[in-house]
């Protein structure tokens, strides 16, 4: 495998903001007596705001009023995410430290607003990490467009062909896949059906196992060379 950088989703892939999100938007439903429909809320995970109001206007269908709903959502799980620091998932720290030290760029490319973005990460200590953060509000498509992947990729001046990508939607893998980048997803709150299976990336069951997967590729590479004839 031949890369030059890695770029990470956050929500659902670096911190477990998901789960708060989707029970924030189960209570602003209750409290606006609406059905908490749970197949088509799935179906926002990865999208843009732009994406996610598409998302919920059609699953719930044209008498549903969206920006009372996301106003009462949003006053639920922005005081949360702004104020507290969100735990970080599984072997994201340990997989951001290895790459740091194989001096590979490390960028975000993240469905959520820019300022959002870099208020969760600060709360979680990760932000130092990454050179640097494209956001929702800077392309004008959302995944599964790969603009936001390709739009992090020329940040860090590296071809997408060159680039790792994580994920753990499906809309993101889509993204990642069309840019060209060589990905890697960690399932969250969907799991791949058979066509996202059937893109041919890596589904992993944590970044601690992509870790893994990392450093035996690094090794086998480098006894390659070794091996090469002078």
């Amino acid at each position: 495998m031949n890369y030059q950088a890695a770029i990470f989703d956050m929500d659902g892939l670096l911190l477990d903001t998901e789960r708060v999100c989707m029970q924030a938007f189960d209570d602003a439903c209750e409290a606006l007596s609406l059905p908490f429909l749970k197949n088509i809320y799935l179906g926002i995970i990865g999208c843009n705001a732009q994406g996610i109001k598409q998302v919920l206007c059609d699953g719930y269908g044209a008498d549903l009023d969206y920006e009372p709903l996301r106003k009462e959502w949003m006053s639920r799980y922005h005081p949360i995410v702004e104020q507290q620091a969100i735990p970080v998932k599984e072997g994201v720290i340990d997989l951001l430290n290895w790459l740091q030290a194989q001096a590979i760029p490390i960028a975000v490319a993240t469905s959520s607003h820019k300022e959002l973005a870099i208020t969760k990460l600060k709360l979680a200590g990760l932000f130092d990490y990454f050179d640097h953060l494209s956001s929702g509000c800077e392309v004008s498509e959302g995944k599964p467009s790969p603009e936001i992947f390709l739009l992090a990729a020329s940040r860090l001046n590296i071809s997408a062909q060159h680039c790792l990508a994580f994920e753990d939607s499906n809309n993101g893998v889509r993204s990642a896949i069309a840019a060209g980048m060589q990905v890697y997803q960690v399932p969250d709150l969907v799991k791949p059906d058979a066509d996202i299976i059937a893109l041919g990336h890596t589904v992993s069951d944590s970044l601690a196992d992509v870790l893994t997967q990392l450093k035996v590729g690094r090794l086998n590479n480098k006894q390659n060379t070794d091996k090469r004839p002078l």
